[in-house]
């Protein structure tokens, strides 16, 4: 992959090192141009080039079919990650006693759409996490034969733990529950095929790793549990015959999009396939290789600038995001320490957080490494 050329379609490059892909993205130069662009034809057009957009958003499912390597029929387009949790929160066939089994350390949006089912008899099981890492062991002694949902984060937001999807979602059939995966911490850095790894339902925002904007984002769910998971929020746009305005027939779609209800965000859902093929063009398994050549030289030279690393560093579990410990120093302090010197990082849970993208340089990690020193 020639990354000079991938790095041309970042104009944040000219003013910041930016290592904050793990909070919101800045955009790339082909999702700036469609956003311009939908707005110049909306502008000059209004609905006379409707059946352009319609057709662009099939093209963007399709794409983000291709990412995950699924079948289109499963894939929605969703506001935010949260959106997606809540559809399968809310839309699933609880009973009273069930459980749901999750990380103690999860992002409070994959946390509160669980908490919000305990007027229904559900039950919330959070796993505390060993240091920086989620032990298998600890998920599968905190599981019995009323849990129904495991949900977790491809990517821990604050350690940077890459979760095992292809071992959980093992475990998962093994005991008889579904697997739900908060991919987007790692959707866009990381390969994944939905069709090898068993995950039941993935929600993940563009404006991470996916290098889009915010409000839209990407749901998934298996095909075959379409049926069984309620929809909710549906409208004019989750029936068949959907444009037939003036005939009532509630019959909804077959596919994930009978969740879309209402019109969709057509500029947001154009920018996000602008950005989808960015990264699908440069191959997301040579995104990761970079990404995780990055944070390996973070790792190696942070001790050097008086900086402990906490993420787990090891095969399968590192990610694009380095959490760093700071003994003595504040690690806000530091934050806008580095502002000032024209580099953007992030504090988590009292700790820095880095998360460079495939088109960052080692010279811009260096340029963190000086700030600190």
């Amino acid at each position: 992959m020639n990354w000079e050329q991938f790095r041309s379609q970042f104009p944040v490059k000219e003013r910041w090192a930016f290592f904050d892909h793990a909070a919101v993205a800045p955009l790339p130069l082909p999702a700036v141009n469609a956003l311009k662009e939908y707005a110049d034809d909306l502008a000059a057009n209004g609905i006379a080039v409707v059946g352009r957009w319609v057709n662009r958003v099939k093209q963007v499912r399709e794409l983000s079919a291709r990412l995950l390597n699924a079948d289109p029929a499963g894939v929605a387009f969703i506001k935010n990650t949260s959106d997606g949790i809540n559809w399968v929160a809310e839309g699933f066939p609880w009973k009273p006693g069930d459980n749901v089994v999750l990380a103690a350390e999860e992002y409070p949006s994959n946390q509160y759409p669980w908490m919000n089912q305990a007027h229904r008899g559900v039950a919330v099981r959070s796993v505390k996490s060993r240091g920086s890492r989620i032990a298998i062991d600890d998920l599968r002694a905190a599981m019995d034969d009323r849990t129904r949902i495991v949900a977790l984060s491809f990517v821990e937001f604050a350690s940077g733990f890459r979760n095992d999807l292809d071992a959980i979602g093992s475990m998962c059939r093994e005991r008889g529950a579904y697997f739900f995966v908060d991919a987007i911490q790692g959707l866009g850095a990381f390969p994944l095929d939905v069709r090898r790894t068993p995950i039941d339902f993935l929600a993940a925002d563009s404006h991470k790793w996916l290098l889009g904007p915010e409000g839209i984002g990407i749901f998934w769910i298996r095909p075959e549990l379409i049926d069984m998971l309620h929809p909710v929020g549906v409208g004019w746009n989750s029936v068949v015959d959907s444009t037939d305005f003036g005939k009532i027939d509630f019959r909804l779609k077959s596919g994930a999009d009978r969740w879309e209800g209402g019109a969709p965000n057509v500029a947001g859902i154009h920018a996000m396939g602008a950005s989808l093929k960015l990264l699908l063009d440069a191959g997301v398994a040579e995104v990761e290789d970079r990404v995780l050549a990055l944070t390996d030289h973070l790792c190696e030279q942070a001790p050097r600038a008086g900086m402990e690393v906490f993420s787990s560093r090891l095969k399968g579990e590192k990610s694009g995001i380095v959490s760093l410990m700071t003994p003595g120093r504040d690690p806000n302090e530091l934050k806008h320490r580095c502002r000032d010197a024209g580099v953007i990082v992030n504090q988590r849970l009292g700790r820095l957080r880095l998360s460079p993208h495939a088109y960052n340089t080692v010279d811009e990690i260096d340029r963190f490494l000086a700030a600190m020193k």
